[in-house]
């Protein structure tokens, strides 16, 4: 796949890391774990969005827009890496928020909210559950537009098939340097939320011939239509790649169980996996997505889904600003 005929913007320095988790390892009485740090990833704090909006800015800045327009939760590390991004380009950014769960927002919380605020958002519009996203950002855009001024729109999470591109880059960089370390992977457990990270890791695992078992764990949707949006997405990035190959909808597996009363909201499996890799392997991940993905890792670990010299990654994608917004819910510790 030649994905340097696609113009990129570069927000990280080299590959990020690959690392045994020895403590949760013998924790958990194997399989052997190990873990790809997309936390580690540039811009504001990191996070799986980075790889996404190096395609996307690129996008825009070629299209010669002068600011970005996204949308997200009310703790979007999406909307914090987009405004990161818009602010190392010299951009203006605009964030629309979705109340997920009613009443949710609050322009001073902590967490990702002070980084909007910190990072200098030019605009911040709070809308309810249902609202059409696309629409209210597009009213923002032809604001813009009156004004003279040229907007790029980037979807929720980056997770369109220019974005994708990010992830299909990602399962190359895992590929040589499992290669480089003599690590022979059985398999990737990632989020699977907008979907332009599982879609990516996905198409670039099979367009590489990897032969690796990919699967994601739900934060939001039920399995099904969470199958059908990685299914269309995938083969929209492939078709992009102009691969041979179709992605079909059995390659795809997702695990709905750990999604719990709604998203973004805890669980008790949650706050267990994030306290395990806190105090076992210092790592921290964050309440809406890792650590919901963690849980289902754990999970399924104890239920023999894995065999116990099985060697299997668990894709770190940030979003650990968040915690901060979530303190009430780690009281026991």
């Amino acid at each position: 796949m030649h994905l340097a005929r696609f113009p990129r913007r570069r927000y990280t320095h080299g590959f990020t890391p690959i690392e045994f988790m020895p403590q949760l390892s013998e924790y958990l009485a194997g399989p052997n774990l190990y873990i790809k740090r997309d936390d580690l990833l540039g811009l504001a704090a990191g996070g799986n969005k980075t790889r996404k909006l190096e395609f996307l800015v690129a996008d825009a800045l070629a299209q010669g827009a002068d600011s970005l327009i996204t949308v997200g939760a009310v703790q979007s590390n999406h909307c914090r890496l987009t405004l990161a991004a818009a602010v190392k380009e010299g951009l203006k950014c605009q964030l629309v928020l979705e109340e997920r769960v009613p009443n949710s927002y609050s322009k001073d919380a902590s967490g990702n909210n002070f980084l909007f605020r910190l990072l200098g958002a030019e605009k911040i519009a709070v809308f309810p559950s249902g609202t059409n996203l696309q629409a209210e950002m597009q009213k923002l855009a032809d604001e813009l537009a009156e004004q003279g001024r040229k907007a790029y729109l980037i979807p929720g999470g980056g997770s369109n098939k220019l974005g994708g591109l990010g992830y299909v880059s990602c399962a190359e960089e895992i590929l040589e340097q499992t290669f480089d370390l003599g690590l022979k992977l059985d398999n990737i457990i990632c989020s699977s939320g907008s979907g332009g990270t599982h879609s990516g890791l996905l198409t670039g695992l099979i367009g590489n011939n990897a032969n690796i078992t990919l699967t994601g764990i739900s934060t939001r949707a039920k399995s099904e239509p969470q199958i059908a949006k990685i299914h269309k997405l995938s083969n929209e990035i492939a078709n992009l790649l102009e691969l041979s190959t179709d992605i079909k909808e059995k390659d795809i597996i997702v695990y709905d169980d750990y999604v719990g009363d709604g998203y973004s909201l805890p669980t008790d499996s949650m706050i267990e996996a994030v306290t395990l890799f806190a105090q076992l392997e210092g790592i921290l991940l964050d309440p809406v997505y890792t650590g919901k993905t963690a849980a289902g890792l754990i999970d399924l670990l104890r239920k023999g889904h894995f065999k116990k010299d099985d060697n299997v990654l668990f894709v770190h994608t940030g979003g650990s600003p968040a915690l901060f917004a979530y303190q009430d819910y780690f009281t026991d510790l």
